[in-house]
């Protein structure tokens, strides 16, 4: 998949560094986890992001600027229920502000839609992370309820998008 300025491609067994440097970082997972990712954690994640892709043909796809191939984060689906996926993002923080989450967002949205005839999307975000809050908003997700997210320890609010065409 491609966007105007953005690459997505499949996370590989290679790609250990990039995992790291993504999800070991203190900024991206500040919202997403209680405490930074140790190598052997950032590790692990990428290898169920390799094995749900391999089982669903769904994972948080790593995507790269087109105009200089650097590593700018992560955006893609996970299964959630029969009828859902989840959209999630993870941006690294030198790439924030530019309108890349929102971008790559929009286009793992369309593939889910248009591609993968999803009949809604499931997204939520830590009750703190008000910018992931507008985003979810601006794409047309609708606040559904809170739920309680382990890894945070915390309820997070929860947010649905119907197909187009429901």
């Amino acid at each position: 998949m491609m966007t105007e300025r953005l690459g997505f491609r499949c996370w590989r067994p290679s790609d250990d560094n990039l995992a790291h440097e993504l999800w070991g970082n203190a900024e991206v997972t500040r919202y997403t986890h209680a405490s930074v990712l140790t190598r052997t954690e950032t590790t692990e994640r990428l290898r169920a992001e390799i094995a749900e892709e391999e089982r669903s043909h769904l994972q948080y796809w790593p995507i790269f600027a087109l105009a200089d191939g650097t590593h700018v984060g992560a955006c893609g689906l996970r299964p959630w229920n029969d009828t859902t996926q989840e959209l999630g993002f993870h941006l690294r923080p030198e790439h924030w502000g530019r309108g890349y989450a929102r971008e790559a967002a929009r286009r793992v949205i369309r593939h889910a839609f248009e591609d993968r005839n999803a009949a809604r999307l499931f997204a939520g975000h830590h009750p703190e992370n008000q910018g992931s809050q507008r985003l979810l908003e601006q794409l047309g997700f609708r606040f559904w309820k809170t739920f309680f997210y382990a890894p945070t320890q915390r309820e997070h609010p929860s947010y649905l998008l119907r197909a187009p065409h429901l």
